[in-house]
């Protein structure tokens, strides 16, 4: 059992004795039952895709004419009064919050309060990276920090519930959601995961300022074949728990409220009804005594998924799998009650969904404090304190693709910015910006204009506000606007909708007329830097030829634009790296840095492990980032005492400009019983080097890491030889050799 932080206590669990002993069975079930402004959770949707949802049976008529009527669904206040609501998703604002939970408190049987959710996933109003981006930071207190932050200003619009931190494993850069993420490595997410549930949830989860982590979507969703939102996953057992698994057990380890369950199935069996996760996995081996909620609509949708007969078998194999909260589409609380009755699931099953439900509650102190002060919004969103720490969070997620001697820019440069993406604020945001407003938002012209940098902007695209979407190359004016400038800036990339849920690409190229003007800007011959706005990796072979200058901006958050300027013009000095891998081509797909060795590894003959028309390394890998200097590696060495490894590098700074180095660590089991990866990252550190400066860093890991899980499931640790890497990217090729006993 792993060394999990507890949200229960004694007391705590004495309390939930006591009331569950009051309730009937309908206000068992009630607490069971998560509703939404919509059936399909918060998403907003249009009136055409509200009719496909009721085409396909989604959704009900009643449903879709109360869409259509643009009634909302979140004033069911009977039914809170009765019991039968235990928790609303996306509820916002003080006072609707507080309205709701003054009936449940104060006007039902029991007073139990409500829980209050909202994917308040890189913030609520103050907007940081989108995660994605922020874990190119590989800082942990970067991390903490704005997940504190965002639970503050959650707090402030009455919510005590995230569903975040997103831990999935994402290694296909088609998948839309993996912009959620921290990309494709399990130890650096593990770590991502943790700092998640401790800035959410801080050292006491009832603390005013802090609010309920959702560690998601377990298990696997990242590994959805073909990169297609919602697909099946396909793996192995021994790739669940070596690669898919790690960054949940941390997430548990580091006292996760609540999981949440994915939508997809693993090798046949849907998550919502796999009780080898629930059971097994997450309470039994990881001692998990928090709550696990479905995702939306999920337990109905395992009717499509052709493992229930209908929606009531649904409800009974997920109850009985161990999915505490049914998430907005209702079968708990219609059809449990009926399937208790006739014998398919027990009162015990319901008491201990009930009792996970009810201790978060008490973990949070909502029995004392229900309520939130109306008044905190105004104090808190967007304030100069969080401001500064997007800004800050911001320049230390973008990546610096390619330099060759551009970048930093001289703030007097005659300066010419293409793209229409460089003027639009709302797409800074990303996907899943809760509560952020496109008007608080600070886009790349805006960040020269607070700097007074002279510039003349050209669109040469729109970007189509209706549906997010880049539309064709426009010449009009180029030429004559190249001839005049010393250097050009072409915002480039992805708009917040074309990544996140339900968005995933066959196709991970620039959109649009995005392809044109890259060309005309190579055709012209003058200098320019590609700043990329996306939320995943792309395809862009053509710009890292083209552009002087590439760097990898995201989607940044409130404080892009600033941020992205103290990057160009040198005041800060680019530190991410990459977290993902990025291709040449879309077909390369999935494509990633810790693939196990094959029998004919990638060469230069023809019969090994390559695409004929690809190149074999990838466009940029795991870990790649430069900075306005340069480091060197030297002199490794590496030992194993008392179940540790210890590696120690020299680290210089042969450069002209102080930085901070991310030293990463790499190890290849060279003989196994099962094939290993190529490289494995094991560890990483951060150094603060002066021009000149050295400095000897250490790097530890558990011998256990060099672990593995054999045919028969066993975890074993083998003797014998290692290699080790230590460097600045997953290419590194500083070497030593460690010999386990």
């Amino acid at each position: 059992m792993s060394n999990r932080r507890k949200i229960i206590t004694p007391e705590i669990a004495a309390r939930v004795e006591e009331l569950l002993a009051k309730m009937t069975l309908e206000e068992k079930i009630g607490q069971l039952n998560q509703v939404g402004p919509t059936p399909v959770g918060g998403v907003d949707l249009t009136l055409a895709e509200w009719k496909r949802m009721l085409d396909a049976g989604k959704i009900t008529r009643a449903e879709y004419d109360k869409a259509v009527a643009g009634i909302p669904m979140d004033a069911q206040e009977d039914d809170v009064r009765a019991g039968r609501i235990g928790s609303f998703l996306v509820l916002k604002g003080a006072e609707k919050c507080n309205r709701m939970q003054r009936i449940a408190v104060e006007e039902s049987r029991l007073g139990i309060p409500l829980l209050l959710g909202l994917d308040v996933v890189h913030g609520l109003r103050t907007i940081f990276p989108i995660p994605l981006a922020e874990a190119c930071s590989w800082n942990e207190e970067v991390f903490e920090n704005s997940a504190a932050i965002a639970a503050k200003e959650a707090v402030a619009t009455g919510l005590n519930w995230t569903f975040a931190p997103m831990v999935d494993i994402a290694r296909d850069a088609r998948w839309g959601r993996i912009a959620e993420g921290a990309g494709e490595d399990p130890l650096l997410t593990s770590r991502f995961a943790a700092a998640k549930v401790r800035g959410f949830q801080g050292p006491d989860l009832s603390a005013p300022d802090r609010i309920a982590a959702c560690a998601k979507h377990f298990a696997a969703y990242g590994a959805a074949i073909g990169g297609r939102d919602y697909n099946s996953a396909d793996i192995s057992l021994q790739t669940l728990h070596e690669v898919y698994l790690p960054p949940f057990e941390a997430a548990s380890d580091a006292g996760a409220a609540t999981f949440m369950g994915a939508f997809n199935d693993i090798n046949g069996v849907p998550c919502t009804t796999n009780p080898y996760l629930y059971k097994d996995i997450l309470r039994g081996a990881w001692g998990f005594d928090g709550m696990v909620v479905s995702d939306a609509s999920a337990v109905a949708e395992v009717v499509a998924h052709g493992t229930a007969a209908d929606r009531g078998d649904a409800a009974a194999q997920s109850l009985a799998a161990g999915m505490d909260m049914d998430m907005g589409c209702r079968c708990y609380i219609e059809n449990l009650a009926d399937r208790l009755q006739r014998g398919e699931i027990s009162l015990q099953q319901i008491d201990d969904a009930v009792r996970h439900v009810l201790g978060v509650k008490f973990a949070l102190g909502l029995f004392e404090h229900p309520y939130v002060d109306p008044t905190l919004a105004d104090r808190l969103y967007l304030c100069a304190e969080h401001r500064a720490a997007a800004r800050d969070a911001a320049r230390r997620s973008m990546v610096l693709l390619k330099n060759d001697g551009l970048l930093p820019l001289a703030p007097d440069a005659k300066l010419l910015v293409v793209g229409g993406l460089a003027a639009e604020r709302g797409e800074m945001l990303g996907t899943w910006a809760a509560m952020g407003r496109g008007e608080d938002t600070a886009c790349l012209l805006d960040g020269l204009d607070a700097r007074g940098v002279q510039y003349e902007y050209l669109p040469c695209y729109t970007v189509n506000h209706e549906n997010h979407t880049i539309g064709e190359f426009d010449p009009a004016g180029l030429a004559e606007a190249i001839a005049k400038a010393d250097f050009v800036i072409a915002a480039l990339g992805e708009t917040r909708n074309m990544s996140g849920e339900a968005s995933s690409l066959c196709e991970i190229g620039l959109a649009g007329g995005q392809d044109a003007l890259v060309a005309a800007l190579a055709a012209a011959g003058k200098p320019f830097a590609a700043v990329l706005f996306n939320g995943r990796p792309l395809a862009i072979p053509h710009v890292d030829a083209a552009a002087n200058a590439v760097l990898e901006a995201w989607h940044l958050g409130t404080e892009a634009g600033h941020a992205i300027c103290d990057v160009l013009f040198g005041d800060h000095n680019p530190g991410g790296r990459l977290t993902v891998t990025f291709p040449h081509h879309t077909g390369e797909c999935p494509r990633y840095y810790n693939h196990v060795s094959t029998g004919r590894p990638a060469g230069e003959i023809r019969h090994s492990c390559k695409y004929m028309d690809a190149p074999i390394t990838p466009l940029y890998p795991f870990g790649h980032g430069l900075s306005y200097t340069e480091f060197a590696y030297e002199n490794l060495t590496v030992r194993e005492e008392n179940g540790m490894v210890t590696a120690q590098v020299t680290v210089r700074n042969t450069g002209a400009r102080a930085a901070e180095e991310t030293v990463q660590l790499y190890v290849h089991d060279r003989v196994a019983r099962r094939a290993r990866p190529v490289r494995e990252l094991k560890a990483f550190a951060k150094v603060w080097l002066e021009p000149g400066e050295e400095k000897r860093v250490e790097l530890t890991f558990a011998r256990s890491a060099l672990g593995y899980y054999d045919t028969a499931m066993h975890f074993i640790v083998e003797p014998g030889d290692f290699d080790i890497w230590a460097g600045h990217d997953s290419t590194a090729d500083l070497h030593a050799v460690l010999t386990v006993k």
